[in-house]
């Protein structure tokens, strides 16, 4: 490698907001920009992103990153991609203009498709195949939503005149200039149309959804070439050369290689991983199956457990709530009370994932007495995200069979140190926190890194890694049991509602019916 290329770009395009790092021989932050983008809400359930409003703000972080230290594009050994998953955009192919909104990964709009298609029987066979259980988180139904809703959208995916692209794919469709079409295996694992151990695209599952398998990208390995910047975009050639969605990024860049390892990441939701090697684990506690980010050609799986709000329910208490001026301010309420005085918050904004799977579950609140004053309310909002994380926890350990000793964490939220002391104590486990909490961006240049020789290979980069803190369980078993039973019943409420919700559609439905009949037979 060249003396010149001194950085690696790390471009971290996630569900809020745009980031760009760049990172030096030592794994150190040399350079860093973010910037935050709209997030639009049509509908109650409902969320979408500016496609093209995704890719000028990753330009934009990328510019002023390098901008900021004086890099030149000589500099710049190769670029790594990691993005929010499952978000889908569909574009002309010719024009490159987004033809909707992105739908983001957020987005329930597609729960009632993906009900019926668990009606028609289709649960165990997505699952043999995908790796995942049926629901509107993943891209397939967003896919098919788009063409359903969108004008002549279905006859011009068929004539080839459509590209699909996660996040990952959109951008490298960018920098290139529209001339690479591509994906990783991390990132096709999470479309529900992606075979995880045949290693291709399943027509079973397109015919089901009616997508062409022309709109889909080609599937290559989390770190290879995939192409190289246009220089009427970028202004130079630089090697394209890692591509991982976020969580199996960040799996790499905490050096999770050997299988047992776990890592969270507690970002906009909140994500644990389990290196579990070359063999696949079929869960039967409600986690997934995934492909997880690797070198070379030998595909690596992890076991995956998915919380759909976690830091995002810190930035609802700033945004909507108003109850904080900055998201780490909610350190200091958690520590001005010594509890939540019984309150307990289910952040279930857009449903409930792993464990428990439950479209239909809605945010709920239990525990309220007129004790209950803002600190309680802050904390219990902050403490859900550990509660959450636990649950998966819990989950992990019956899958594999092990006694997990400590967790890896990472993520925006696990500077909060009240989080992970909590975390510590309700899951009675080691918190190991890195010095770079920025282990997403982090996977992603050691992934573009290692295939342009800029990291001789693993064992490099695991002598970058520095544990920054550790943190210790502290409080007693009893204590530790009655919080988790009250979690649990608060668990329990959240599923009830949506149970309520349920049956209330379905009454709703046959009531429709039986007025229809009537008016049929009337007429």
């Amino acid at each position: 490698m060249d003396d010149k290329n001194k950085y690696i770009i790390a471009m971290d395009q996630g569900t809020t907001s745009s980031r760009c790092i760049l990172f030096d021989r030592k794994g150190n932050i040399v350079s860093e920009a973010h910037r935050e983008f709209a997030q639009i809400y049509p509908k109650p359930g409902w969320v979408e992103h500016n496609p093209m409003e995704i890719w000028s703000s990753q330009l934009g972080v990328t510019m002023y990153a390098m901008g900021a230290i004086g890099a030149h594009f000589d500099e710049i050994a190769a670029i790594g991609i990691t993005n929010q998953r499952e978000t889908t955009i569909i574009w002309d192919r010719k024009t490159g203009q987004p033809i909707y909104n992105a739908v983001v990964w957020q987005c329930r709009r597609t729960a009632d498709m993906i009900e019926e298609m668990k009606r028609q029987g289709w649960s165990e066979k997505i699952k043999a195949k995908t790796g995942l259980l049926p629901d509107a988180y993943f891209s397939a139904s967003k896919i098919a939503w788009i063409l359903d809703h969108v004008d002549c959208a279905r006859e011009r995916a068929k004539r080839g005149e459509l590209a699909f692209g996660t996040v990952d794919t959109w951008l490298i469709w960018n920098l290139t200039g529209g001339k690479v079409h591509v994906t990783d295996y991390t990132n096709a694992s999470r479309t529900m149309l992606y075979d995880i151990h045949k290693l291709c695209w399943d027509q079973e599952i397109l015919d089901y959804f009616d997508i062409p398998r022309s709109m889909l990208p080609e599937v290559k390995p989390s770190s290879c070439i995939y192409g190289e910047t246009d220089p009427s975009v970028i202004g130079a050639v630089i090697p394209i050369a890692g591509d991982a969605g976020d969580q199996q990024a960040s799996l790499f860049g905490q050096c999770c290689f050997r299988p047992g390892d776990v890592k969270n990441t507690y970002g906009t939701g909140c994500f644990m991983l389990m290196n579990t090697g070359v063999d696949p684990i079929v869960s039967e506690n409600g986690l997934l199956t995934t492909i997880a980010a690797s070198t070379g050609n030998r595909v690596e799986y992890a076991l995956e457990g998915s919380v759909f709000i976690a830091g995002a329910a810190i930035q609802w208490l700033r945004d909507e709530m108003r109850m904080l001026r900055s998201s780490p301010q909610s350190e200091e309420y958690c520590t001005a009370v010594k509890d939540t005085n019984g309150v307990y918050v289910v952040p279930a904004f857009t449903g409930i994932g792993a464990p428990y799977w439950s479209q239909f579950a809605r945010g709920t609140i239990v525990g309220l007495t007129r004790g209950a004053q803002k600190e309680h309310f802050v904390r219990a909002v902050v403490e859900s995200l550990a509660y959450q994380a636990n649950d998966l926890l819990e989950a992990m350990e019956k899958e594999s069979g092990l006694r997990l000793q400590s967790l890896k964490v990472d993520g925006g939220a696990c500077a909060n140190n009240f989080l992970m002391q909590f975390q510590s104590d309700i899951s009675h486990i080691a918190i190991e926190r890195p010095s770079c909490i920025e282990t997403t961006a982090l996977g992603a240049a050691y992934l573009a890194g290692l295939a342009v020789g800029f990291w001789k290979d693993k064992n490099e980069i695991c002598e970058n890694g520095i544990c920054e803190r550790m943190f210790q369980p502290e409080i007693s078993k009893d204590r530790r049991e009655t919080l988790k039973r009250g979690w649990k019943r608060a668990v329990k409420t959240a599923l009830y509602w949506a149970e309520l919700e349920e049956q209330d559609q379905q009454a709703a439905g046959a009531g429709s019916s039986e007025a229809e009949q009537c008016k049929d037979t009337e007429e």
